[in-house]
């Protein structure tokens, strides 16, 4: 059976996602492992692109552990197919050639062919796309961003994940491969 993950919303809502270890091991393994340190709890949700897209995170969750990259997942395995991105997915973020976010996972609010090799999907909404659907309604306001070409927009009023909860079904999963990373994205410092 694949891991789930819940995350609990101040709001009393619950969001249940499927992790698919066969379609991204290592990614599913580093979120995972941050999710399983609590580095997620107490979290607000930070980026909201309606009609395309809400992000949980763009600062690795300001937890210093879970500040580091990790490789694209099909240079570490090319044999894996990328799936489609689209509504109901869970994909996982990254910084271009830098390598891909440790647990900066986000939701497409619609069908994203350009991700396809660049952000690998790695688990599917089981339960609460509502709650994904309502959080792209919500009031935000722009953010001014250091890397120029990005769009980010911030809840007015803050979307809290109150609790990371994770169902590994007896399975351990190894810790991530991680990059040799010089410098961090400039939105973790």
């Amino acid at each position: 059976m694949n891991p789930r993950m819940t995350l609990h919303m101040a709001n009393g809502s619950d969001v249940v996602l499927e992790l698919l270890p066969e379609a991204a091991p290592n990614t599913v393994a580093s979120l995972i492992y941050v999710a399983s340190h609590g580095w997620m709890d107490n979290h607000a949700i930070q980026r909201i692109v309606p009609g395309h897209w809400v992000d949980l995170s763009y600062t690795a969750y300001g937890k210093k552990g879970a500040q580091y990259l990790i490789p694209n997942e099909f240079d570490l395995h090319p044999e894996i197919a990328p799936l489609e991105s689209r509504p109901g997915c869970v994909c996982m973020g990254g910084y271009g050639r830098a390598g891909l976010a440790s647990s900066e996972i986000f939701f497409p609010l619609r069908d994203c062919p350009e991700h396809r090799g660049v952000y690998p999907v790695i688990g599917r909404v089981i339960e609460g796309m509502d709650e994904i659907r309502r959080l792209e309604r919500v009031p935000t306001r722009r953010v001014d961003f250091p890397i120029p070409e990005v769009e980010v927009n911030e809840p007015v009023e803050p979307q809290v994940i109150e609790k990371v909860e994770l169902e590994l079904f007896g399975e351990t999963y190894p810790e991530p491969v991680r990059m040799a990373v010089q410098d961090l994205p400039p939105t973790w410092k």
